[in-house]
This record gives structure tokens, sequence and C-alpha cells, in this order.
């Protein structure tokens, strides 16, 4: 059986300790990472509120994607942030007039005509990312749901 070098059974060591550094620093890490998602997301929601007491529903959609075209490398997290602020503005703003005129079905798998609508959207608007789908994706969702009976 070959021994082991100095050299490698230094390598595995170093190794091993980095891994037991890791192992016990995640769990304050992630616990201090959650919380402050947490936090993000509530402030996103009070933001989002706030905003939509003196908003129409085209408003809110506007300024969450006017937000998140200003995000760096339009990002996940900021995805989730301005989806969130979408929501609770929605929850506070007027109705607007045509909003949901030629916004395709919600689906949960989105069809053809739904991406491509989503699609040309954002173009349109000149934003990019797949997060500016994402929060067209709401718009389907809440045009869907006003649309059913006793919404």
């Amino acid at each position: 059986m070959p021994v082991l070098s100095k050299k490698r059974t230094l390598w595995i060591l170093v190794l091993l300790s980095v891994a037991l550094i890791v192992w016990l620093l995640a769990p304050s890490w992630l616990q201090g990472f959650n919380q402050n998602r947490q936090e993000e997301a509530q402030a996103q929601r009070e933001a989002g509120l706030l905003a939509g007491q003196t908003s129409d529903q085209q408003g809110c959609l506007d300024q969450a994607l006017r937000a998140f075209d200003l995000c760096p490398d339009s990002n996940f997290v900021c995805t989730v942030a301005q989806g969130t602020f979408l929501k609770a503005c929605w929850e506070m703003a007027a109705p607007s007039e045509g909003f949901c005129e030629g916004v395709p079905e919600f689906t949960e798998k989105p069809t053809e005509d739904a991406k491509e609508w989503a699609r040309y959207t954002c173009w349109e608007k000149n934003i990019r990312g797949e997060g500016c789908r994402l929060l067209l994706r709401q718009q389907q969702q809440l045009c869907s749901a006003s649309a059913l009976p006793n919404s």
C-alpha cells in the first residue's frame, strides 16, 4: 500500500480544515442571509402598498418594470423584490382601464402565445432580462383571476 507523501497529506489536512470551517459557519451565514431576504421582502411589500395608494394597476407595473430595468444584471433577487413590490402595489391600486386587454390567459405552463406576448412586450419597453417576462406573468395571473366570476 503506497504511503502518502507529506505534501499530499498537508493538502488533505488543509482541505479538511476548510471544509470544517465552512460547515461550522454555514448555519450562521445562512440564517443571516435568510433574515436579510425577509427584511428586504417586507420593505418591498411596504413600498408597494404605499405606491399603490396613489397609483393604478398600470402605474404599478410600469414602476416595477422601471426598477427591475435599473437593477445590475437584472438578477433573480431583483426580480423577486420587484415581484413582491408589484403584488403589494396591486392590492391598493385603482383599476386601469384596458389593463387586461390583449393579455393572454394565465396557465401554469406558459403557452407559446404567452411567451411571445411577454417577449415582445419587454422588447417594446426596451427591458432585457428574464425577470421582465416573469413580472408580466404576474400581470397574466392578475388579469386571469380578475376574469373569474365572483372575483
